[in-house]
């Protein structure tokens, strides 16, 4: 397992910390995420050999948000 900190951008309340935890949480290969809405970011515990960390922030960007 490895983890990662995605910089988020675009998020102004729960309900935007709600849908990228969501987003992230439902990507295979993703074991833990926890998202702060100040300072704007995801921290994301996933397996290497399922998802990259490239493929966590499309998710992200799918869902609106900006992400780096």
């Amino acid at each position: 397992m490895e983890t990662t900190l995605i910089k988020i951008t675009g998020m102004s309340c729960g309900g935007c910390t709600a849908s990228v935890t969501k987003v992230l949480s439902e990507t295979p290969g993703v074991a833990k995420v926890e998202v702060q809405l100040s300072p704007g970011q995801a921290t994301v515990e996933f397996d290497p050999a399922k998802v990259t960390r490239e493929a966590l922030c499309a998710a992200i960007e799918d869902a609106g948000f900006g992400a780096e």
